[in-house]
């Protein structure tokens, strides 16, 4: 037996160890998600990535020679022109395949006995389908 003050403090005495049962989804909400973020994307995302990607696609004049500070300023300007673009696309279509994810599971699963069917594995393979987990050996999609 451990002594008293060997123990630890009281409430750290259980840390890890939980008794609140399974994790449910409410597969109901999930396909009203997906259908209102995958509007969204449509709707008011998209339309305007379109505007910020042509805007940031402008290029500046070159540098004079001579001028060691500007050349610098207009390689940092094109490095964070790019990383404005990639980020601009992965946005868009990393939320749009989220969406198509939820919607695949929750259309699997919405008869009524969905919460005894439900697995992480079909999250996992809906996230690989849309693009956004790698694909695993057991699973080359």
């Amino acid at each position: 037996m451990i002594p008293e003050e060997d123990r630890g403090p009281a409430w750290l005495r259980d840390y890890g160890h939980t008794d609140f049962g399974d994790i449910e989804a409410d597969i109901l909400a999930m396909e009203d998600f997906a259908a209102k973020l995958k509007a969204d994307v449509e709707q008011n995302y998209a339309p305007r990535a379109q505007d910020v990607s042509h805007s940031m696609l402008t290029t500046l004049p070159p540098a004079h020679v001579g001028f060691a500070e500007l050349g610098l300023f207009l390689a940092a300007h094109e490095r964070a022109q790019d990383a404005a673009l990639q980020n601009v696309y992965n946005y868009a279509n990393g939320t749009y395949g989220f969406a198509t994810a939820a919607h695949e599971v929750s259309e699997k699963y919405r008869g009524a006995d969905a919460f005894a069917r439900a697995k992480v594995t079909d999250v996992h393979a809906g996230l690989r389908t849309a693009g956004l987990l790698p694909a695993t050996e057991e699973d080359p999609s």
